[in-house]
């Protein structure tokens, strides 16, 4: 396989790469941090961006490599240049155009790599990666000057890459900067979250998730920010895999067939459901599976807290509010929500068929709803 066809383990499939998105949006305050970090010397050889998927933390990892190899060192001298207020590199600058080649000498990137001989990617960053990139530190040292290592996802590491890794915080090497990227950092070993300084990536808001996702590519009419945002859960990311997949549409879909609880329309039911089934549909049927599971957590979130979630599909606030009147009937749909989803995954696991696991998952909603509605 060509270099060019080689899939990237660290984009989202029809997305530009992190590395080639120079602006990050909404993320003023972790920038500001770092920057901070860096203008009072205090900057931390190991530094954990955490956050929900898709909210720019890998973007934010490229930008700050970018900042750092593409910045000199203050010599301390009467004409030293001032401290940078900014983390912006022109694209034009040669420190830009070597990381976009991947061909910058002193940045290391650390993946899930891909394996030749099964032709797909591996499913974890193996213990023989973490040690390249512990060679590239010795092999660069050289040259000198400062050095950056990405490690994205680290949340994808084996048990023994992890520990490998963890050495390395340790004992980092000279002017070496490792930024962790971090889906989960909760099951991150506790040693390796107490050596690194830690950014927090939030969501975005509905404006900034409209004009990141037009960087990126995609489009979204004014009218659909604010159901974007609230299904997608202010991730770029996931509003890209919504958009590509018609998500809005097929939420809106969903919507009008729940309104038919507590008696389903069966004949309506089976449509929605054979909509992810058939060959080449597993996105659909996971966006599916997905939708469903947002639709149960915010029946839950709006019954507990007693108010309507902005509407992400016309009827919804309506329909919320009839289905989760109180916060029993909040506490019922969160707890199908735990189970629900989950069942549907592992049996696409092990092959059952996906139109079936979909209207069995309609027919549980059903049920519930009828069983609240006897209650109420």
């Amino acid at each position: 396989m060509a270099e060019a066809d080689i899939p990237e383990a660290d984009c989202i499939e029809g997305a530009p790469h992190p590395r080639a998105t120079s602006t990050l949006l909404g993320q003023g305050s972790a920038e500001a941090t770092f920057l901070q970090a860096f203008n009072t010397g205090r900057l931390h050889h190991g530094w954990l961006i955490t956050g929900p998927r898709g909210v720019g933390k890998a973007t934010l990892a490229w930008r700050l490599a970018r900042f750092l190899l593409a910045t000199p060192d203050d010599d301390g001298g009467m004409f030293a240049a001032p401290p940078p207020e900014t983390l912006d590199i022109p694209d034009s600058h040669p420190v830009a155009r070597r990381i976009s080649a991947l061909s910058e000498p002193r940045l290391s990137l650390l993946r899930r790599a891909y394996d030749e001989k099964k032709a797909k990617l591996q499913d974890v960053i193996s213990v023989d990666e973490v040690r390249k990139m512990k060679s590239f530190f010795t092999l660069s040292a050289t040259d000198g000057g400062r050095r950056v290592a990405i490690i994205d996802a680290v949340d994808e590491m084996n048990p023994a890459a992890a520990n490998a890794l963890l050495k390395l915080l340790e004992e980092p090497p000279k002017s070496v900067t490792m930024f962790l990227i971090s889906h989960q950092p909760a099951r991150l070993l506790p040693t390796i979250r107490s050596r690194c300084r830690e950014l927090r990536l939030g969501p975005l808001s509905a404006q900034d998730l409209s004009d990141a996702l037009t960087m990126a590519g995609g489009e979204v009419a004014p009218e659909d920010r604010i159901a974007l945002a609230e299904l997608a859960g202010g991730s770029v990311g996931e509003a890209f895999r919504m958009t590509n997949l018609e998500g809005l549409a097929l939420y809106a879909r969903l919507v009008k067939l729940m309104a038919t609880l507590p008696r389903l329309d069966r004949v309506q039911a089976l449509a929605f459901a054979e909509t992810g089934a058939g060959r080449g549909a597993e996105a659909q049927f996971d966006l599916i599976v997905t939708l469903l599971d947002l639709f149960l957590a915010r029946l839950a979130r709006s019954g507990t807290c007693g108010t309507p979630l902005p509407e992400a599909a016309p009827g919804e606030a309506a329909l919320i509010t009839r289905l989760a009147p109180n916060p029993w009937a909040a506490r019922e749909w969160a707890s199908l929500a735990q189970t629900l989803g989950l069942r549907a995954r592992r049996g696409k696991a092990v092959n059952l068929d996906p139109a079936a696991l979909l209207m069995d998952m309609l027919l549980q909603i059903d049920e519930a709803a009828s069983a609240l509605s006897r209650l109420s």
